[in-house]
C-alpha cells in the first residue's frame, strides 16, 4: 500500500496481519465511540447559545458527510521515519498496534495450531504451512481487511489513511498548532465570559443607558429632519443648476455666433488693411517717382552748358577762338545753332514772343529774322507798304576763312549775334517781370546793352580781339543757362497767367 499524502510505498505493521474479525469490529466501534464522545467532552456550566441554534447545529451534524477538500501538509525536511537504530518506530505509525492477532479463517487457525510444535509461537510462519489456494485467500482477506480498516478510519476523520511516518509527524505538528490556537481561543472566550459576567450592568446603569439611547434617538430624528430639509434644498439647487446649464448652453451659442462674426469682421478688416497698405505703398512709390520726375530737368539733358578750359561749351561744342587754341568754324556755328534753339525753346515754354525778331534754329546754319519797326509818320498815314516790309535775315554762322580783321566780311554775322543778345535781353526782362519775385535777390547774371554784354562787345574784330569775343561768348552762355533754369522751374498755371 502507498501513503495517501506522499505516495510512498508503506510496510504495514505485523499486528494487522493477525487482525481477527472481533478485533476489527472492536476497532471500528471504538473509532465511532471516540468520535461521538469527542463531540460532547466539554459542557460549559453556562449555556452559550440558544436552544434554536443547538437544534440547527444538531441537524447539520446529523447530515454531515465526508469532507470534499482535505488539508495536504508538506513533510518537514528534518523529520525521520525511522529511529536511530534503523528500525521502524511502531509508536510513530499512524495505525494501532495489535498483538498476537491474525486475520485467518477458524479452521486454518486450528490446522496451523495442531501442526505447530509445542512451546513455539502459534502465529509464526502460519502462512507457510497453508496450501497455495488457502494462502491466496488469506492474503486477499488480509488486504481487504486492511483496506476496509483504513477506509473506516478515513471516513471517521479528515485524514486519508494510510500515511507514512513523515506525513504523520507533519500531521501531528499541525494538530498541535491547531490545539494551541484552539486553547488560546478558548482562554480568550473564557476571559470574555468572565469579564461579561463581572460587568453585568445594574438598574441605574440600565436607566442611564436608556436615557442616552433616548437622547441619541431624538438627535437621530433631528438629524433626519435636517437631512430631509437639506435634500429638499438640494432638489431646488439641482433645478436651479439645470436652469443655469440651459442658460450657459444658450450663452455658448451666442458666444459662438459672436466669435464667428468677430472672425469674419477681423478677416474683412485684415483684407481692407492689406488693400490700404498696398494702396499706400503704391502712393508712396508714385509720389517718390513724381518727385524724382519733378526734380528731373530735361532742359539740362538737352542743353548741357559747361566749359572746356577757357571756352564755354554747349553739348560739348566750344564757343570762341584764341590764338593758342584752334577751334573750327563748323563747331562754333553748331554751338550758335544750339544757343538759338535754347532761346526759342525757353520763349515757347514761357509763352513769350520776341519783339521785332524771329529765331530760326537750323543747326549750323541757323538764322534770325529782323523786322523793321514802322515809323510813327508811316503809321499815321496808314500806308500799306510799311506794314508789308520784308524782314531782314541775319545768318548766325560764319563760313569764310578770311581773317577777322576784314570787317565788311562778317558784318552780317555781327548783326546776328547782336540780334541774339537783344532776344536774350527781352526774354530776361520778361522773366524778371513774371517769374522772379521782388526781394528774392535773383536777377540776370550779366546786363545786355545793344552789342555789349557785361560791357564786353560780341562783335568780331572788336577791341581786344579773340580773347574779348571769347569772353563775350562765355557771358552769353551764362545768361542762357539762367534763362533755361527759369523756364524749367515755371509751372503751367504761372505760364498761363503770364
Amino acid at each position: 500500500m502507498y501513503c495517501q499524502k506522499c505516495k510512498t510505498l508503506l510496510q504495514l505493521d505485523g499486528s494487522l496481519d493477525h487482525l481477527t474479525p472481533a478485533a476489527f469490529n472492536l476497532l471500528a466501534d471504538a473509532s465511532t465511540t471516540a468520535q461521538h464522545r469527542g463531540k460532547n467532552h466539554y459542557a460549559p456550566s453556562r449555556r452559550l447559545y440558544s436552544e434554536e441554534q443547538k437544534q440547527i447545529y444538531a441537524e447539520a451534524q446529523e447530515d454531515a458527510q465526508s469532507p470534499i477538500f482535505k488539508r495536504i501538509v508538506a513533510p518537514p525536511q528534518n523529520s525521520l521515519a525511522e529511529s536511530t537504530s534503523g528500525q521502524i518506530n511502531p509508536a510513530a505509525m499512524s495505525f494501532v498496534m495489535l498483538t498476537e492477532s491474525q486475520v485467518i479463517a477458524p479452521h486454518v487457525a486450528r490446522d496451523a495450531a495442531s501442526q505447530t510444535p509445542t512451546g513455539k509461537n502459534p502465529t509464526r510462519n502460519c502462512i507457510n504451512y497453508a496450501k497455495p489456494n488457502e494462502q491466496e485467500n488469506l492474503l486477499s482477506h488480509k488486504m481487504e481487511t486492511a483496506s476496509r480498516l483504513f477506509e473506516v478510519l478515513s471516513s471517521r476523520s479528515d485524514i486519508d489513511h494510510p500515511i507514512c511516518v513523515e506525513c504523520t509527524e507533519l500531521l501531528i505538528d499541525g494538530l498541535e498548532k491547531r490545539l494551541s490556537s484552539a486553547t488560546k481561543e478558548k482562554d480568550m472566550y473564557l476571559d470574555f465570559l468572565r469579564n461579561a459576567n463581572a460587568d453585568f450592568p445594574t438598574d441605574e446603569e440600565r436607566q442611564q443607558i436608556q436615557a442616552e439611547l433616548n437622547s441619541v434617538q431624538e438627535e437621530e430624528k433631528l438629524a433626519l429632519s435636517e437631512l430631509e430639509r437639506l435634500e429638499a434644498e438640494q432638489g431646488e439647487l439641482e433645478k436651479e443648476l439645470i436652469a443655469l446649464d440651459q442658460e450657459e448652453a444658450e450663452l455658448q451659442v451666442v458666444e459662438e455666433n459672436f466669435w464667428r462674426e468677430r472672425n469674419k469682421f477681423a478677416q474683412t478688416l485684415s483684407d481692407f488693411q492689406n488693400e490700404r497698405d498696398s494702396v499706400n505703398l503704391r502712393y508712396d512709390h508714385d509720389a517718390r517717382l513724381l518727385e524724382r520726375l519733378q526734380r528731373t530737368n530735361v532742359f539740362n539733358d538737352i542743353f548741357n552748358i559747361s566749359h572746356d578750359g577757357p571756352f564755354a561749351t554747349i553739348n560739348g561744342l566750344r564757343l570762341g577762338r584764341l590764338s593758342g587754341y584752334t577751334v573750327e568754324w563748323p563747331e562754333i556755328n553748331a554751338a550758335w545753332g544750339q544757343i538759338c534753339l535754347l532761346l526759342a525753346t525757353c520763349a515757347e515754354k514761357l509763352s513769350y514772343t520776341f519783339q521785332g525778331y524771329r529765331l530760326n534754329p537750323i543747326g549750323s546754319t541757323s538764322t534770325i529774322e529782323r523786322f523793321e519797326v514802322p515809323s510813327p509818320s508811316a503809321s499815321r498815314t496808314g500806308s500799306e507798304g510799311a506794314s508789308k516790309t520784308k524782314p531782314t535775315t541775319l545768318p548766325l554762322y560764319y563760313s569764310s576763312d578770311l581773317p577777322l580783321s576784314i570787317g565788311f566780311l562778317h558784318r552780317n554775322f555781327d548783326a546776328a549775334m547782336t540780334a541774339l543778345l537783344e532776344c536774350i535781353r527781352q526774354l530776361s526782362k520778361h522773366v524778371e517781370r513774371t517769374i522772379i519775385k521782388e526781394g528774392d535777390g535773383v536777377k540776370v547774371p550779366y546786363a545786355v546793352d545793344k552789342d555789349k554784354i557785361n560791357n564786353v562787345s560780341i562783335k568780331l574784330g572788336s577791341f581786344g580781339g579773340d580773347e574779348s569775343w571769347t569772353k563775350a561768348c562765355k557771358f552769353t552762355l551764362t545768361c542762357c543757362k539762367f534763362l533755361l533754369a527759369c523756364a524749367s522751374n515755371v509751372n503751367p498755371a504761372r505760364r498761363s497767367g503770364g
